[in-house]
Formats: structure tokens, C-alpha cells, sequence
């Protein structure tokens, strides 16, 4: 397990946000809110954005808000995005902690991780930054993936320990996106 996240050794991953899915997720605006303020800072501090769309024909395009930010958009139909060679490829990039949100908690989110985890990847999961339809589900998706070996994370301790320092130089602009 690491000490801190590092922002220069993370990939986001933002798993399947998307039109149709998003505004039948539990508390969706409190999900979205927090998922924007990780990606917004995520790209002031030079991170890598990878999102993920399940059946975009059938689920919608990501939702304007994220998919502004992301780098690139890895369409899937298999629930863990690991099974898309095009996934994995796009990890290959240097970076061996990801930091990952998205929809649904219990199904995408959690297969991507268990599938990451079984790559021997670092996994966070932003737990304020998770949906699932209903709410027992997130619990026990998080509950699953701590067994499993992620570590579990807020979006606010990702940014704080991705700038480590009050005297970084992004730092107010940060702390705007959170106040």
C-alpha cells in the first residue's frame, strides 16, 4: 500500500459517466460534482484523464460536464474495462497509481478494479466520487474493493495529496475548486 497519492505517478479514471446512465444514480448531482472537481484538477496538475463509455449507442455520450476533460474515451462493452486491449494500452503510459470514479459502483467500477487489482495495479477509489442506482450497492461495491486491496480515498485527500504542499503552485487555484 503507498503512503500518499502522487500526481506524478497517476492516471484519473473516470468509468462510464454518461447521459442516460447518470440522472438514475443515487445522490447523481453530489457524484458529478465531486467527479468534475477531481478531473478540473486532475488537468491543472498535468494528469491524465481516461474515461470509459459502455454501449454509448445505447448509454449516451459522457456527460458535457466530464467529457470535456477527459484525454481519451475508450468505448466498451464488457463490464471491466480491462477486457478492452485499448484500455490497458492507454495505462501503459508510466503512471502505476490510478485513482478511479464513475458508474456504476457495483458493476463497471468495481470490475475495473477487481481487474486492475488482479494486474497488480495501484488502485484508489474515490468513494465520494462512486454511483450506483441504489445505495446499498455502493457499500458494497467499496466494501469489496477494500477486501480486494484498493485503498479507499476521498476526492479531497486525491488533491491535497496530489499537491502535498500549501506552497504548491496550483495550489490556490485548487483550493477555488473546492471552497
Amino acid at each position: 500500500m503507498s503512503y500518499l497519492c502522487d500526481a506524478s505517478a497517476t492516471s484519473l479514471i473516470i468509468i462510464d459517466m454518461q447521459e442516460k446512465l447518470m440522472p438514475v444514480i443515487f445522490d447523481n448531482a453530489h457524484v458529478l460534482r465531486r467527479a468534475a472537481l477531481l478531473a478540473q484538477a486532475a488537468r491543472l496538475l498535468a494528469i491524465r484523464v481516461i474515461g470509459t463509455a459502455q454501449q454509448p449507442l445505447r448509454l449516451g455520450r459522457t456527460v458535457p460536464l466530464i467529457d470535456g476533460m477527459l484525454d481519451q474515451t475508450i468505448e466498451k462493452s464488457s463490464f471491466d474495462a480491462c477486457a478492452e486491449p485499448t484500455f490497458l494500452a492507454a495505462l501503459e503510459n508510466g503512471r502505476d497509481e490510478l485513482v478511479v470514479l464513475g458508474c456504476e459502483a457495483h458493476v463497471c467500477v468495481l470490475q475495473t478494479v477487481l481487474g486492475l487489482l488482479h494486474r497488480q495495479r495501484r488502485v484508489k477509489l474515490v468513494i465520494d466520487a462512486i454511483g450506483s442506482r441504489q445505495e446499498r450497492d455502493k457499500s458494497c461495491a467499496i466494501d469489496r474493493a477494500r477486501a480486494a486491496g484498493a485503498e479507499i480515498v476521498s476526492s479531497e485527500m486525491v488533491m491535497f495529496e496530489w499537491m502535498k504542499d500549501s506552497d504548491h503552485p496550483k495550489f490556490r487555484e485548487i483550493l477555488k475548486l473546492i471552497k
